[in-house]
């Protein structure tokens, strides 16, 4: 038995999300949802889910090419540092975004999963698909625990 994880997500609770700036409500929710630790200084993934959440509302699927120029543009006008950038960089973001189902690839473009608000997407397969297959399995491995004699 391997000890890598088949599946793994983190959720932290924040205070309630009042007057927060787009940005700013943003980066609360991928630290809620562990796709961005507190100590991260490269936040990139933070713009570029901003990014898909702007195209989402379009229907607009976008190529990592593009979604560079756009991130580039909010990093501009919030001031902040360029890092991160590099356009392996947005891949490997976007692929973490897909990893965790918020996202699609469709050829070379990327879109908010089934082109659904987060809320949507979260519920689909976070609330509904992911946790409870983790939740069965700590149960399994509780419930293999029960039938050990432990001294």
């Amino acid at each position: 038995m391997k000890d890598l994880p088949l599946n793994e997500i983190t959720l932290r609770k924040y205070e309630k999300p009042e007057n927060l700036e787009e940005r700013e409500l943003i980066r609360k929710i991928c630290l809620s949802l562990g796709l961005l630790q507190l100590a991260d200084s490269r936040d990139i993934i933070i713009d570029i889910l901003f990014v898909l959440i702007k195209a989402n509302k379009n229907k607009e699927e976008l190529s990592s090419e593009q979604i560079k120029i756009k991130v580039t543009e909010i990093r501009k006008k919030y001031n902040l540092e360029s890092k991160g950038l590099t356009e392996s960089n947005i891949r490997r973001q976007l692929k973490r975004l897909a990893d965790f189902m918020l996202i699609k690839k469709s050829g070379n473009k990327y879109f908010l999963t089934e082109h659904s608000s987060l809320k949507e997407i979260f519920e689909e397969t976070i609330e509904k698909f992911i946790i409870p297959r983790i939740i069965k399995r700590v149960k399994e491995y509780l419930e293999e625990l029960d039938k050990k004699e432990i001294l």
